[in-house]
């Protein structure tokens, strides 16, 4: 009988640990998630997504199917739209892809002068990148103010996304607790 009562706590043991293991690296991936809203080398919406799915792979949590593949379609559409949307603003307001790079290099050099530098470098690079590629300074201006509301409608929608998920995490680790 002090055996199987011993396999029984053995296995709740187990259990316990590989849970805290999966909630654990899901916070991880969500805020690396989060990271990516703003950060052009991380890939944002799928870690966030995957830190939702170690979340839902713990014996505490469990989301609907139809959850998952509503959030799962969600993905995919940003992570089409994040190639999309900068260039359709650069395009919008004449801008070409030397203005389309240029706001992302100037995005990953922004990085290093906080929140304010993530939001101007786009602009900024995007204005270098059109006058580097022959424009004159009001078209520049022009397409880099284009560029920039691409990036930033972009970022706002990743980051929202991004929060959901880290209010799912935190809703449902309440929930359980």
């Amino acid at each position: 009988m002090s055996l199987r009562k011993k396999d029984i706590f053995t296995f709740e043991l187990k259990e316990n640990v590989m849970d805290i293991l999966l909630i654990i690296l899901s916070g991880i991936f969500l805020v690396i998630g989060l990271l990516g809203a703003v950060i052009p080398i991380l890939p944002c919406l799928p870690f966030s997504y995957i830190g939702l799915l170690l979340l839902h792979f713990s014996s505490k949590v469990e989301f609907s199917l139809i959850f998952l593949i509503v959030w799962l379609v969600i993905i995919i559409i940003l992570q089409i739209l994040d190639n999309v949307l900068p260039a359709w603003g650069a395009k919008r307001f004449g801008g070409s892809r030397w203005g389309v790079w240029g706001s992302f290099i100037g995005l990953f050099v922004g990085m290093f002068f906080g929140p304010i530098g993530i939001f101007a470098g786009p602009f900024v690079g995007a204005i270098v990148g059109e006058l580097l590629y022959g424009k004159k300074s009001e078209e520049a201006i022009k397409a880099g103010f284009g560029t920039f509301v691409g990036l930033f409608v972009n970022t706002i929608a990743k980051i929202i996304v991004s929060g959901m998920f880290i209010f799912y995490y935190v809703r449902e680790l309440i929930r359980v607790y």
